[in-house]
């Protein structure tokens, strides 16, 4: 599968009582992976609402991925996102399997990105390029990095933080393959509005 699109990721506070009508509504208007992401300790209620997320996912043939917990993605069957302190990729790569997508962030560094390809990565990624929301603290990457990366790590790249339709565009015209995208999708005021916006990423990514 060619990891090329948009790529979206919940947020569990942003999508409070719509998570699946505002998910669909994503889908409906093409995006190549879902990340699920939510970091509270409620383990039947993720169980419930990534179960959900994947019959969604199968039904718009897109790739589901488990952002930080291993053994929920096992469970269902899906790929797993990994951040820097979720240790090495080697141990989810042997419990998933050699055809489960596992990301990897890299946050502003190529060694991170090269560690990750020598480990088994799917694909490495890449932010914050602008001011996030959701991680107001991580340090900054820019374009160049993107130039760098494409040059040293044959895989895709994942681009994220505070990723919108108005600043995306000079990130795939320097090799950003996945726009890994959070508020500027899902911050929208309505389900059509979402399926707009997923649209455009997409349409960027296409050209």
């Amino acid at each position: 599968m060619k990891l090329r699109g948009l790529y979206a990721i919940t947020d569990s506070q942003l999508l409070a009582g719509r998570l699946l009508s505002h998910v669909e509504a994503a889908l409906e208007g093409g995006v190549c992976l879902l990340q699920y992401r939510d970091k509270s300790d409620d383990a039947a209620r993720r169980l419930r609402e990534a179960e959900g997320l994947l019959k969604l996912c199968e039904r718009y043939g897109t790739q589901l991925i488990i952002n930080d917990d291993a053994e929920l993605a096992a469970r269902l069957g899906v790929g797993v996102h990994l951040g820097q302190t979720d240790g090495p990729l080697t141990p989810a790569r042997a419990l998933l399997g050699r055809k489960a997508i596992i990301g990897s962030t890299c946050h502003a560094s190529l060694d991170l990105a090269a560690q990750a390809a020598s480990e088994g990565a799917s694909y490495v990624a890449f932010g914050r390029f602008f001011n996030s929301v959701t991680k107001p603290g991580a340090p900054a990457a820019n374009v160049e990095l993107l130039e760098q990366a494409r040059a040293r790590v044959k895989l895709p790249i994942a681009v994220i933080g505070g990723i919108t339709l108005d600043n995306a565009a000079p990130l795939v015209a320097h090799g950003a393959d996945l726009l890994a995208v959070i508020h500027g999708l899902f911050g929208a005021d309505s389900a059509q509005e979402v399926t707009r916006r997923a649209r455009a990423f997409n349409a960027l990514l296409a050209s």
